[in-house]
């Protein structure tokens, strides 16, 4: 009873959270699937809508799914509402995220929102990663509870990257920002980006780092993707220069202006304030304070205070934030049969 009541204030509180840029996104346009993505793999797990405006990602034991962008972005807003697979989904990875590691298999860049499954039904995890030039070694992660349960409704996961600057959004609300430091060098992403979104096994590591495993007997696990939002200048990925003769496309120094002084990529005070109190409530790890994993300190763009760090242990876990299990109700599921399949990418944790 007590965990429920709790978890009722988290949500009230993130609908406070959530109005201080009510009408941030209002005026983003979104694409139908066709228009800028395509199929990636698990072709018959991927389940396009009748109006082709949203995507369902299916994992069975036969295959995960994805689709990517059809062309490369160098900076913009990306953006999707996701609803997250229901029920026992230990193992299970949803991820949205950009990344040119296609291109650039040693040196590649990537903004990553990865969903970690749970044993318990609507208790997910967040994952944010921030790689620039294959610094996946100096991995910039930090995990996050999420105050809603995100198996009922859909709720949007929001990238912006800019030359200067990268934020991190849930709905309305900024839960990260990573602001370009010159001792940074090319640890901040720089190269041409696809916009990628996958479901796939990661027992070996989501969840309490692949104690417990994806359970088939709950499978089909479905995400599904909703309002797709592709905005910023394509480029060519080798190269690196705009890409022109697309319908629609602009001027690269106007769409570069736009994109700069959006709404969704100005941190005002209000937001910045916003963000603090999230991060405060719902921050499980973050690797500005991770002292055992880099002994000579931390990443030069991390604003940390002494008054916060002692909230941290030393290994950059929150003292104050933790997972409890909710109220579980009866699991469902359906049995799933062919040949195990897994596929999924390299990640930290």
């Amino acid at each position: 009873m007590a965990a429920r009541a709790g978890f009722l204030l988290a949500a009230a509180a993130w609908v406070c959270l959530s109005a201080v840029s009510a009408s941030a996104f209002d005026d983003v346009p979104t694409a139908a699937f066709d228009e800028r993505f395509s199929s990636l793999f698990g072709d018959g797990n991927l389940v396009r809508s009748s109006d082709d405006r949203s995507v369902r990602l299916l994992l069975d034991r036969r295959s995960g799914s994805g689709f990517m962008s059809s062309d490369y972005y160098l900076h913009g807003f990306f953006s999707a509402s996701i609803k997250l697979p229901k029920d026992y989904t230990a193992g299970v990875v949803v991820a949205f995220y950009l990344s040119n590691g296609d291109v650039y298999e040693k040196t590649h860049d990537e903004l990553d929102f990865e969903f970690l499954g749970s044993r318990w039904g609507g208790q997910w995890r967040v994952q944010t990663n921030v790689y620039g030039n294959g610094s996946t070694s100096r991995g910039r992660e930090e995990r996050y509870l999420l105050p809603f349960d995100p198996t009922l409704e859909a709720h949007r996961y929001s990238v912006l990257w800019a030359p200067t600057h990268i934020i991190f959004y849930i709905d309305d609300t900024p839960i990260r920002e990573v602001i370009r430091h010159p001792d940074m060098g090319g640890d901040f992403p720089a190269k041409p980006m696809a916009v990628y979104a996958t479901i796939w096994d990661g027992s070996a590591w989501a969840t309490e780092g692949g104690k417990y495993k994806v359970n088939y007997k709950y499978a089909p696990f479905a995400s599904e993707f909703s309002d797709l939002a592709v905005v910023g200048p394509r480029a060519d990925p080798v190269l690196r220069v705009p890409r022109r003769g697309g319908a629609g496309d602009q001027d690269d120094d106007q769409d570069l202006l736009g994109l700069m002084t959006a709404d969704y990529a100005v941190m005002t005070p209000q937001k910045r304030a916003a963000m603090r109190a999230f991060r405060a409530r719902h921050m499980t790890y973050t690797v500005c304070y991770d002292a055992a994993r880099y002994a000579s300190g931390p990443f030069p763009e991390c604003d940390n205070s002494d008054d916060e760090r002692e909230n941290f242990s030393a290994w950059g876990e929150s003292k104050t934030v933790v997972m409890r299990p909710r109220a579980r109700g009866r699991r469902r599921g359906r049995k799933a049969g062919g040949a195990a399949f897994a596929r999924g990418r390299a990640a930290s944790s």
